[in-house]
């Protein structure tokens, strides 16, 4: 896993930002134990496209794990918009559910 950051990070560097790039990364952060850089890398992907669907839930996830609370449930919040509004009621479905959690243990 390291070796696959390692490698993105590098295309990265030689400018081949995208907004998948950045979710890949702010994924494989996440998975490494390391929030803080996955929010960093999921927002930029959001800047990129504020439509991915994807990255709002990871974003929402990242924030948590980083203590973020508010910031979590905001990100769901407008992930559940998004993907609504893009007809991918799956990430919707998955989103209102961390948002009903996140609610329960407050």
């Amino acid at each position: 896993m390291a070796d696959v950051r390692s490698n993105l990070e590098a295309m990265l560097a030689r400018g081949q930002d995208s907004a998948l790039l950045r979710f890949s990364l702010g994924n494989l952060c996440l998975q490494g134990d390391d929030p803080a850089a996955a929010v960093e890398h999921l927002q930029q992907a959001l800047a990129q496209d504020a439509g991915y669907s994807a990255a709002w839930k990871l974003l929402g996830r990242a924030l948590l794990e980083s203590g973020d609370r508010a910031g979590a449930q905001d990100a769901w919040q407008q992930g559940i918009e998004v993907a609504t509004g893009r007809g991918d009621m799956q990430a919707a479905r998955e989103m209102q559910v961390f948002l009903r959690r996140l609610e329960r243990e407050s």
